[in-house]
């Protein structure tokens, strides 16, 4: 058995997802490798995939909805869409690396190499020697998965089951796994531990703001309505991405504030999570289960028009998120939680209750198990 882990770019998430399964694959000794699908693109091609999908996401959200509107009036009216065709023009490339690396198995936490995937098994009829798997990494079907023809999906949660069925993916294909996170997130340090580790103060509320890896949010007047509220001896850590200029204006602004804390890029954020007493977080698909599995309090901040609109009412639907029109209701609501102990307990209790932590083992091992089955 060698597996392929196929992801890119766009959106950390992705890669996390893929990396939580390499995790578990190397775990066992089991040949295992990841590769970014858009590395078979053209440079010039990838390279503007990437920036477009930066700029719709951060710069541009109404064009980003937009577009996220029109996928699913495409997909709901059976047509290979554009992002099918896109995807296609490097499945001959990465097929023949397949194919001369020896790959047996394809996993794939992205939509971009599932459809070059399905392009490429269609053309070379080669479905029997290479079994392929797509890894939702958000708590809905997004649009194009159906247009997709892996072996098996896993997803998110069982309530999406009837979801995915509705949009054309045969239920027995639907593995409700949930999404997979590193097992850093699962076997936390105490908090006191990770404190100290960190250096982070001990005094007061640690309260951690994540804006994803671009730095997506109105986080600006997210931190002013804090600074506004939150005690003497409360503590603000922020990671702000790749956003270099976000990070540079909160610096500045807060610069005399030594309860503001900003922070470059940092591979500890399972520690910071079991550090602070609630996050601030984009609700991501990956990012939100990650905290989740780590157990703590968590207040979703404004989404990426799309599929994070629906992890966002996911969460706040099983009470393990809460969320507010603007930053000014999100912080007042996030303070009232941390004056109640109970309630943020319940919170955690609910959280392990309906994400499951051990996603990436489970799809590990169901991997392992047909590959098992076909020998």
């Amino acid at each position: 058995m060698k597996v392929l882990i196929l992801s890119t770019g766009t959106g950390e998430g992705h890669n996390s997802a893929g990396k939580a399964v390499l995790e578990q694959f190397q775990k066992r000794g089991i040949s295992c490798e990841m590769k970014d699908a858009l590395d078979f693109a053209s440079q010039k091609a990838a390279s503007y995939g990437k920036r477009i999908y930066v700029w719709s996401t951060v710069k541009a959200t109404g064009v980003f909805k937009g577009a996220y509107k029109a996928g699913r009036a495409i997909t709901s009216a059976r047509r290979k869409s554009p992002v099918y065709f896109a995807n296609a023009l490097y499945a001959e490339k990465l097929y023949h690396y397949i194919v001369d690396n020896g790959y047996d198995t394809v996993v794939m936490p992205h939509l971009f190499p599932a459809e070059a995937i399905t392009y490429m098994l269609r053309k070379h009829e080669c479905r029997l020697d290479i079994r392929t798997y797509f890894v939702g990494t958000d708590y809905t079907c997004i649009p194009f998965t159906e247009e997709t023809e892996a072996d098996y999906y896993f997803i998110a949660h069982e309530e999406l089951v009837e979801e995915y069925v509705r949009k054309g993916i045969a239920r027995e294909k639907l593995i409700p796994t949930g999404i997979p996170v590193s097992d850093r997130f699962r076997f936390l340090p105490a908090r006191e531990e990770a404190r100290r580790s960190l250096s982070v103060n001990t005094e007061g509320h640690c309260i951690l703001i994540m804006t994803g890896s671009m730095g997506y949010g109105k986080i600006e007047n997210l931190v002013q309505a804090l600074v506004q509220r939150m005690g003497v001896r409360d503590h603000v850590y922020i990671m702000g991405g790749s956003n270099e200029k976000l990070k540079a204006r909160l610096r500045e602004t807060y610069r005399e504030d030594l309860r503001i804390q900003i922070l470059d890029y940092t591979d500890r954020t399972a520690e910071y999570l079991a550090a602070a007493d609630l996050l601030f977080t984009k609700p991501g698909g990956l990012t939100s289960t990650e905290a989740a599995v780590a157990g703590i309090p968590l207040a979703h901040t404004r989404p990426i028009p799309g599929c994070e609109d629906c992890n966002q009412a996911f969460y706040n639907g099983h009470g393990i998120s809460i969320s507010a029109t603007t930053e000014e209701q999100l912080v007042e609501q996030a303070l009232e939680l941390l004056k109640q102990p109970e309630e943020c307990r319940q919170m955690i209790e609910r959280q392990h209750q309906v994400i499951n932590g051990n996603a990436a083992e489970d799809i590990c091992e169901f991997i392992i198990g047909r590959d098992a089955q076909m020998q």
